[in-house]
């Protein structure tokens, strides 16, 4: 199997583009990636029960514009709602956990 030299890895394109962690750049990438990974695990979660974006909201005790601001990337959530839309919306159970 032939390859190519200029091949990167997903890590290495990242540290290029944006820089080490800790720089400024790499920490607002970093910050825009969870963001889109919650709105994007929530949707597939939304999804996976065979709701739409107004059952979830319904249940939840919010709008379906703000459903669909989160999975969008368009609206960042706070814990509390995100809590909601997770236990009441969805039935399961949120974890945080906090890596230094």
């Amino acid at each position: 199997m032939k390859t190519k030299k200029n091949l990167k890895t997903l890590h290495q394109f990242i540290d290029e583009e944006y820089g080490s962690r800790g720089t400024a750049k790499r920490e607002k990438f970093e910050k825009g990636y969870e963001n889109f990974k919650l709105g994007f695990l929530i949707q597939q979660a939304r999804l996976e029960k065979g709701m739409t974006q107004q059952q979830l909201a319904d249940k939840c005790g919010t709008n379906k514009g703000y459903i669909s601001k989160i999975e969008n990337n368009i609206k960042e959530v706070r814990i509390s709602t995100l809590q909601k839309i997770v236990e009441l919306g969805l039935g399961g159970h949120l974890e945080l956990s906090i890596k230094l």
